[in-house]
């Protein structure tokens, strides 16, 4: 096993001016950083909330109850959001513009769900049912969009 040492300056007058520049630009980030990851994880929440409304069947119920069908496909629309929003996040030139293109992933997702039940119309009766496979495919396609809206989001 190797063990490192690694000296820890205790005051920022222990260090050279290289590191201070370092360690302030690095730290000068942190407002942006918390401002974008807070806002982030408030479009999800919201988005979770939303597409809980817009689908046929009630997620967080049979989430509650133990619906095991529940869960991919919750999950799929949750990650499917959750990447085209690290994309905005990295793409966007201000806190505004990633809001609008949070917003226009949520759409893409709520599109996702439509577009599953033009393929198969009773797949939210079929998530109540504990349909697994249902689960898996509502997930798997919210997935899939979202990776293609990710890679949509170019500069």
């Amino acid at each position: 096993m190797l063990w490192f040492r690694c000296r820890i300056p205790t005051s920022l007058s222990g260090m050279s001016p290289r590191g201070r520049l370092v360690l302030v630009s690095s730290i000068s980030g942190l407002p942006a950083f918390g401002a974008y990851f807070a806002t982030a994880l408030v479009m999800v929440g919201v988005f979770g909330a939303f597409y809980a409304l817009v689908t046929q069947h009630r997620e967080y119920r049979l989430l509650r109850e133990g619906c095991a069908a529940a869960v991919p496909a919750f999950l799929g629309a949750l990650v499917g959001y959750a990447i085209p929003l690290s994309a905005a996040m990295r793409w966007s030139v201000s806190l505004g513009d990633f809001v609008v293109w949070a917003m226009i992933a949520a759409a893409v997702q709520v599109l996702a769900y439509g577009a599953t039940r033009l393929l198969v119309p009773d797949i939210s009766k079929r998530i109540t049912a504990n349909d697994i496979s249902a689960g898996a495919l509502l997930g798997g396609i919210a997935l899939v969009f979202g990776l293609i809206n990710a890679a949509s989001m170019t500069p």
